[in-house]
């Protein structure tokens, strides 16, 4: 299997900016891009985005070669897909263990 974690990493707030705010001040990151429900926070090893809505906990990104069956085969291993948004596109799987990835192809 040839999948691999992207650089994406991806939370929820109620307010982006304040989220956001607290890593160029605490953490001297730079808001790179801004649209009204997502900031972005590109930096050279990894991409934060913070979207507004309720927190889920941090997102990783996993690329795989096929979504639709990485989807059959990660809940039958006992994973619980909690987003399948597939004309965003945005697939969001939690773990028997808590991690939350996006299945990207």
């Amino acid at each position: 299997m040839g999948n691999k974690f992207g650089t994406d990493i991806l939370i929820q707030a109620p307010d982006p900016k304040i989220a956001a705010a607290f890593y160029v001040r605490g953490l001297g990151f730079e808001i790179t891009a801004e649209a009204p429900n997502l900031i972005s926070i590109h930096g050279p090893h990894i991409n934060l985005f913070i979207e507004q809505g309720p927190k889920l906990g941090p997102v990783l990104e996993v690329t795989v070669e096929n979504i639709e069956e990485a989807k059959a085969r990660l809940t039958k291993e006992g994973c619980e897909i909690i987003k399948d948004e597939p004309d965003f596109p945005r697939c969001y799987v939690r773990d028997p263990f808590g991690l939350i990835y996006n299945l990207t192809s």
